[in-house]
């Protein structure tokens, strides 16, 4: 079968290598598509903290059952899509249900080998049938799973004032469904092309370029009162740091993105408004069953955020052209 390896940053090689051998309780998956991920982006330039090379990329997955193990609700022909975070079930964060931070995870395509091949073997309880979506569908529900899960860790309420600190998939996905809440959400990004998208097809209220005159023109938005809720999708430490001025008082900060960096606050002006911070990372079942919910009602613009498509085989060529911001890149998806 063919695979893809980033073999260290920046080198990618295609190569042919042996079916995978299904073990006891594991689905054996034919890749039907990959999306890729600004956490591929990362593996790719080497600058993904949790990392070894080679690896082969790829956790937004969706595929058909090449088999099953007995007993299993799968059958061969079923198309599924893949919970990439495998979990221990067992540890402090898994026994409060919260399988998205487990103490000893694995992610497919960072901490294991992923789906940027031709066939996988999964554990099972981490396959799920994708009833009602298309396999493009199913191959996005991970990246807009991050973002419903973000969101559910804010418990956006109707009529608050939302702010989306960098537009890249995540940043959309926390944007829709804090929107789907009712949230009156705002988009802040340095890429016009980006905020003008926001509001064009995922329902942003209103969308504000990064400058000399944004912090004037978010508090003109808010009555000088700035948001309620502020996400931070930049995966920029010093964009990071600068979020918590964006705080209202009584407001909520979730850091959906992860860098090598220490931060730094100013710890007044956080404790006077009394605000909240919240990591984000990942998603779980709950998440994962919210986005099919919109997906299958229609509520999630599919189709005009896979911007790109590539096959497998045309990865190690093209990807880098996935960097270019003039590419206009989304959400690429790879057919396998």
């Amino acid at each position: 079968m063919l695979t893809v390896i980033c073999e260290t940053p920046g080198v990618l090689r295609a190569q042919e290598s042996a079916l995978p051998t299904r073990q006891e309780n594991e689905v054996l998956l034919r890749i039907r598509r990959v999306g890729v991920c600004g956490t591929d982006l990362h593996i790719f330039t080497g600058n993904q903290p949790f990392l070894s090379y080679p690896r082969v990329m790829g956790h937004e997955i969706s595929g058909t059952v090449e088999a099953a193990p007995e007993g299993s609700a799968l059958k061969p022909g079923d198309t599924v899509y893949v919970m990439p975070y495998l979990s221990c079930g067992h540890c402090v964060a898994c026994r409060q249900g919260k399988t998205n931070c487990c103490t000893q995870i694995q992610v497919l395509g960072v901490h294991r080998d992923g789906a940027m091949t031709e066939y996988l073997s999964v554990p099972a309880p981490f396959v799920h049938k994708a009833e009602g979506v298309s396999l493009d569908q199913a191959a996005m529900v991970e990246f807009l799973a991050i973002g419903a899960h973000a969101v559910r860790r804010a418990d956006v309420q109707p009529g608050q004032r939302v702010l989306v600190v960098g537009t890249g998939p995540i940043g959309m996905a926390a944007l829709l469904f804090a929107g789907l809440r009712g949230g009156q959400v705002t988009a802040l990004d340095t890429r016009a092309e980006r905020v003008d998208f926001c509001k064009q097809h995922l329902g942003a209220h209103s969308g504000v370029l990064i400058g000399a005159n944004d912090v004037d023109q978010l508090a003109e938005l808010t009555n000088g009162e700035f948001f309620d809720v502020v996400f931070d999708a930049t995966g920029n430490a010093r964009a990071m740091e600068r979020g918590f001025q964006f705080i209202a008082h009584g407001g909520k900060y979730v850091m959906v993105s992860v860098v090598r960096d220490n931060l730094t606050f100013a710890d007044p002006e956080f404790h006077k408004r009394e605000a909240t911070l919240l990591g984000s990372r990942n998603a779980t079942t709950e998440d994962f069953e919210t986005v099919l919910a919109a997906i299958r009602a229609g509520q999630i613009p599919t189709a005009a955020l896979n911007t790109h498509r590539m096959t497998l085989a045309e990865v190690p060529e093209r990807f880098t052209t996935l960097l270019d911001p003039a590419q206009g890149v989304i959400k690429a998806l790879v057919e396998c």
